[in-house]
């Protein structure tokens, strides 16, 4: 199992964009996935998660400015981030728990950078 995330960019502060992050592969179900995100030095922190069921959970810092949801029948999942800032610059990550026929474990994406600047 894959997973490819997308939707990064140069956005000006104030600005919003939309990550994706989309996997593949045969017979897999996806359990929680994360949206995390690190910047040069220091550790990759995580920004959002969502269940399988749709229950979410956020970084208090981004709270009322990013949103997670999923897709299950396209086995996706995004973050619309709106009212962005300079610090929210970062590469962004997502990670999942896949399960397959045969075990469980974390997959992740590649990450995909999104710089806020004016």
């Amino acid at each position: 199992v894959q997973l490819q995330a997308s939707g990064g960019g140069l956005v000006q502060p104030g600005g919003s964009l939309r990550l994706s992050c989309a996997a593949s592969g045969n017979d897999f179900s996806i359990a929680v996935v994360g949206w995390y995100r690190q910047t040069p030095g220091n550790q990759r922190e995580l920004v959002a998660a969502i269940t399988s069921g749709g229950s979410t959970n956020y970084a208090d810092s981004l709270k009322g400015r990013f949103t997670i949801s999923r897709d299950n029948a396209k086995n996706s999942v995004y973050l619309q981030m709106n009212s962005l800032k300079p610090e929210d610059t970062a590469v962004y990550y997502c990670n999942a728990m896949v399960i397959t026929t045969t075990k469980v474990a974390a997959v992740w994406g590649q990450g995909t950078e999104v710089t806020v600047s004016s």
